[in-house]
């Protein structure tokens, strides 16, 4: 890690990503690193315990993913109003997975990896992909993206036009329809992806400025916070989670009552 003096510097260097390339095609290499391993290491581990599963005398570890696996397909069904895609339930179960994951190196030191980083000089190091908008952006733009595939599927490219033209006050104020509709897509992508990076960021600013600390009160303060953010951890990747099953489900509905009504 580069000598910066002061508390100033000590924080701008903990949230400043290892990049390469400028301006606009700037590349977090860090963030894409850690989000790939997590991702990839979710996966391995996934697949070697479905190829070892078993109903005689499954494992902890098993008994952990099964429940998992169960709270999330029931999240699902009951989201739905009726039987959801095949697809949905494993998207929203790699969603909450990959979050998790990555909010969960949060509670690593703040010093560790990039201090390692720092003795084969790499000067910057975030450990946290989730504290970068960029990550939260993508996963909030390709939610969207496959909710909007949802809404032309289950409507065809016709009647998602004619809702978007249309509702919510009718054909004639078709452009007020079309600027509405359009400020809630782009809404749901903003909060979607800003209410996980705000959290998540000032989660880890907390942990940067505690350890700034005298060694002796860290703990003291450290501790508690860690243990708290636990919980922001996982209710941040259960949000997320929550409302891309919920924008897919409404992506389904209008069309079930649509065709109902029909």
């Amino acid at each position: 890690m580069t000598a910066e003096a002061g508390s100033s510097g000590y924080i701008k260097h903990h949230l400043t990503n290892l990049t390469i390339g400028e301006g606009f095609w700037t590349l977090h290499l860090d963030t894409v690193l850690f989000s790939i391993l997590l991702g990839g290491g979710a996966c391995w581990l996934f697949r070697r315990i479905a190829l070892k599963a078993t109903s005689s005398t499954p494992g902890q570890l098993q008994n952990f993913l099964e429940m998992l696996v169960e709270f999330v397909d029931g999240a699902v069904k009951e989201a739905f109003p009726t039987k959801a895609p095949p697809m949905i339930a494993p998207l929203s179960l790699t969603i909450f997975v990959w979050v998790f994951l990555m909010n969960l190196m949060d509670l690593l030191p703040v010093d560790l990896l990039p201090q390692l980083a720092g003795m084969v000089h790499i000067d910057y190091l975030k450990v946290v992909p989730t504290t970068d908008m960029n990550t939260t952006f993508a996963m909030s733009l390709t939610v969207m993206g496959i909710v909007l595939f949802f809404s032309v599927y289950n409507k065809g490219w016709g009647g998602y036009a004619r809702e978007l033209l249309t509702h919510p006050f009718g054909v004639w104020l078709m452009p007020f329809n079309l600027i509405l509709n359009g400020v809630e897509i782009l809404s749901k992508v903003i909060s979607l992806s800003l209410r996980l990076f705000g959290n998540m960021y000032a989660g880890e600013l907390i942990f940067i400025l505690i350890a700034l600390l005298p060694f002796w009160t860290q703990w003291a303060l450290g501790a508690p916070w860690a243990i708290f953010h636990i919980l922001i951890i996982t209710l941040q990747a259960f949000i997320f989670m929550m409302l891309s099953i919920v924008y897919l489900s409404m992506a389904q509905s209008t069309h079930d009552a649509e065709s109902h009504g029909h």
